[in-house]
């Protein structure tokens, strides 16, 4: 399926605030994060690489020693293994993340709403 309609997925929350919907292909997931005002996704990390821009709103993000503040339209890239944080401030905030490899965990807890982009 080479079109996604972001809608037909179902939004699962992974965290208080936080909705995601995650299609993905054989070797890329894509991610769509909204992010109510205050929410956030904790310091964490794993081993696949991580891009992302921020659609809209600002967000506070923490990558390794580094933190700033992201205004629409700023991009990102954590490379894996390397700590990382978000909190959506003054607002809500939509950032589209990209991991590839494609995350297995993101990837079951998807799989519980709607089929897989490559088995469609």
């Amino acid at each position: 399926m080479p079109f996604i309609n972001i809608s037909d997925f179902t939004a699962v929350e992974p965290v208080p605030g936080c909705r995601l919907r995650t299609p993905y292909g054989q070797n890329l997931m894509l991610s769509y994060l909204e992010m109510d005002e205050g929410a956030e996704i904790p310091l964490h990390h794993h081993p696949h690489e991580q891009g992302g821009i921020l659609l809209r709103g600002r967000m506070q993000l923490t990558i390794g020693d580094e933190t700033r503040i992201c205004e629409a339209g700023s991009m990102f890239i954590i490379p894996p293994n390397v700590p990382h944080r978000a909190v959506a401030v003054d607002g809500p905030a939509v950032v589209m993340d990209v991991f590839s490899p494609i995350r297995e965990d993101y990837a079951e807890l998807m799989n519980r709403y709607i089929p897989p982009v490559n088995k469609q």
